[in-house]
């Protein structure tokens, strides 16, 4: 699916500039990248950082229980050379997102103050407040390191409140499919799964792991594998329940593979995945 610019969108817009005087010439929003937490360095060529760029929405992406995700277009205008598609990441609030599901991920985590850590264990309103803060900015933190590794992951531009900008997997505007949702020649199988395989342990020897893995969460950039989506990344050996989580995503991605024609033994992989976390 592509997403070019919406021409639905120029009578308001049109308004916002007669309105707002302050408001950019063009697109929906000036660039939120100044005060921002911005991405690890070197930073790609393509990421806009100009003061004078503007962002405009060109549409939902994907939708979940957390997040939502959009394809937002940065560029300067009158450059054509500053121009680029993210997907921006919007965290919901605490009034509007699933806790249920939050309490093994986060054993493993604690924020400084001991007044935060009773409000999350308890979930009281401001400690969903605390956890909800904590998303956004745990899977900026992760893909900001793991970028750094050189795992295959998009790369993190910046992190404005509850905000996260990515980078946009695919090409030419168009986003690259879920694994589960992609065309897969059975002789690719094992090229992809040794690709699957070499990240899941290079994240098991830096003793993580993703904690939600799946084909969904694993995109198909022509031959390549990305993962994405890490708030709930979780430490093998700090968390209580870390070898439950990094069984469970060797034996969900062994399954698949395996329904799809190649064999793959779900004890063998977490065996190894296991061996490399606690030797970290």
């Amino acid at each position: 699916m592509s997403f070019p610019h919406s021409p639905a969108r120029d009578d308001e817009h049109d308004l916002a500039v007669d309105t707002q005087p302050d408001g950019p010439p063009e697109g929906e929003r000036w660039s939120t990248w100044d005060g921002a937490m911005h991405g690890p360095g070197p930073r790609p060529d393509w990421v806009v950082t100009a003061l004078g760029a503007v962002d405009a929405d060109l549409g939902v992406l994907k939708t979940g229980k957390e997040a939502d995700v959009h394809v937002v277009r940065r560029w300067v205008p009158g450059d054509p050379d500053q121009d680029c598609l993210l997907a921006a990441k919007r965290f919901r609030t605490a009034d509007h997102r699933l806790f249920h599901r939050d309490a093994g991920y986060l054993e493993g985590r604690r924020v400084r103050r001991s007044r935060e850590n009773r409000a999350m264990a308890r979930r009281t309103a401001f400690g969903k407040e605390v956890i909800a803060g904590q998303w956004a900015a745990a899977e900026f933190h992760t893909l900001s390191t793991l970028w750094q590794e050189g795992l295959p992951v998009p790369y993190p531009v910046q992190l404005d409140e509850r905000e996260l900008l990515l980078e946009l997997i695919g090409s030419d505007g168009v986003a690259a499919p879920r694994l589960a949702q992609a065309r897969v020649e059975r002789s690719a199988l094992p090229a992809l799964f040794e690709q699957l395989r070499e990240s899941m342990l290079h994240l098991a020897d830096l003793g993580w792991t993703h904690g939600d893995l799946s084909p969904y969460n694993v995109l198909l950039d022509g031959d390549r594998l990305v993962l994405i989506d890490w708030p709930q990344v979780v430490d093998v050996v700090g968390n209580p329940h870390g070898f439950v989580f990094l069984e469970r995503d060797a034996r969900t991605m062994a399954e698949w593979f395996t329904r799809k024609g190649y064999a793959v033994d779900p004890g063998e992989l977490f065996a190894e995945l296991l061996a490399a976390a606690i030797h970290t």
